[in-house]
């Protein structure tokens, strides 16, 4: 990790010179130059209009106006997505698709810094989509505009960590296209209740309140193995200590896991019939993995693996924990579990060595407790290249 974290500026004028954004360089200068003439009145007539033409050019000029704006929220819309790019490794080949948005627990951060984990170390080349705002492209946790999934078209492995989405059409059609075949899932939380969906979408078998018996509490019941039940332990106020089933500590996915814990409070799950429980969290009276155990909660399953039947017929791997919050991430012995089990999902499993390299990848800060600060307006290819900071401080 560098000593001094780049400057967030020195990143944006990078990406505005790569056209990192999406856009070429040419287009990038057209959107910003050409959008502040037509704010400030100039244009490529060479004299100013009479009064009497004025109202005439206004409405000939209005027309342009509009598709102007228009062209601008699309430019936010399509961003390119962020891809951290490995070159050798187990997973070398392998395609991720890590998928970002929710309210609370920072998904924004830890997912990039996953990703980064993955490419730098193990070579799998990965996507990372974010809730954005259409009208800016910043990044906005929870919302329902996540941009760029149908690089699940051509992935691997769906890395899911959102809540209570209802994406458009054409960003859901793609997610669903994957289940369909019957892709590995890694999920995250709040993925328990990824979606909420109205009873009238033609989506709406995967809100996590879902009734029908043929899919009854939709995604997170039916693919991950458990919906959204409830809080178990307060969060900022109770951590969680995450204990391996003893007779599961031989699964792949624990090699070389010591001490595992989580910064946030425990969940209420219940898997679904058929799932393996690997882990038991047990919440603790304290926000340090030495805090004692808190007498009055038991454990909780807090990490499970199943398998899904597809419409294809194929089984899809799946690998759900209710942790992963930014901080948890700082934690080796839950950063080693979870980058192991998505080695186990991608079918790597003989690849999980007890001494493969998981540090972290650049400047991480994750802010889901504690006092650290992060600035407002993001946009994912600040994020780019393996030393840019993971989020950029908040200005001073």
């Amino acid at each position: 990790m560098p000593s001094k974290i780049p400057d967030r500026a020195s990143h944006q004028t990078r990406a505005r010179e790569t056209g990192i954004a999406g856009f070429p360089v040419n287009v990038q200068s057209w959107r910003n130059s050409g959008v502040r003439e037509f704010a400030s009145g100039r244009s490529a007539i060479s004299t100013a209009p009479s009064a009497a033409t004025f109202p005439s050019m206004k409405r000939s000029l209005l027309p342009t106006l509009l598709a102007l704006t228009g062209l601008i929220a699309m430019s936010h819309s399509n961003a390119a997505p962020l891809i951290y790019a490995g070159t050798d490794g187990p997973a070398k080949g392998k395609q991720v698709v890590l998928i970002a948005s929710d309210h609370e627990y920072k998904s924004e951060e830890t997912l990039p810094e996953l990703a980064r984990i993955l490419a730098r170390h193990y070579g799998a080349k990965c996507t990372v989509l974010f809730g954005l705002d259409p009208q800016t492209g910043f990044i906005r946790p929870g919302n329902s505009n996540i941009p760029g999934t149908d690089a699940l078209n051509t992935a691997d492995l769906l890395v899911i960590f959102t809540r209570f989405q209802n994406l458009p059409p054409e960003q859901m059609q793609p997610i669903v296209d994957f289940l369909d075949r019957g892709g590995p899932v890694v999920g995250l939380r709040t993925a328990t209740h990824a979606f909420k969906i109205p009873a009238d979408s033609p989506f709406a078998k995967f809100d996590f309140q879902y009734k029908g018996e043929e899919f009854k509490g939709g995604f997170g019941r039916q693919i991950l193995g458990e919906t959204w039940v409830g809080h178990y332990g307060p969060n900022h106020k109770s951590s969680t200590r995450l204990d391996v089933v003893p007779d599961k500590a031989t699964h792949p996915i624990f090699r070389g896991v010591k001490d595992a814990w989580a910064q946030i409070g425990a969940y209420n799950a219940s898997p679904i019939e058929g799932s393996e429980i690997l882990v038991n969290a047990q919440p603790l009276a304290g926000m340090e993995p030495s805090s004692p155990v808190d007498e009055t909660k038991k454990p909780m399953p807090g990490a499970w693996v199943r398998e899904y039947k597809s419409a294809s017929g194929k089984m899809g791997r799946v690998f759900a924990t209710t942790y992963g919050a930014s901080g948890d991430l700082l934690n080796d012995g839950f950063r080693r579990m979870l980058v192991n089990a998505t080695l186990w999902a991608l079918g790597l499993e003989n690849a999980i060595k007890p001494d493969n390299e998981i540090s972290l990848v650049g400047p991480f800060r994750p802010t889901w407790h504690g006092g650290a600060k992060r600035a407002k307006d993001i946009k994912p290819e600040e994020l780019a290249g393996w030393d840019s900071p993971i989020l950029p401080e908040e200005k001073k």
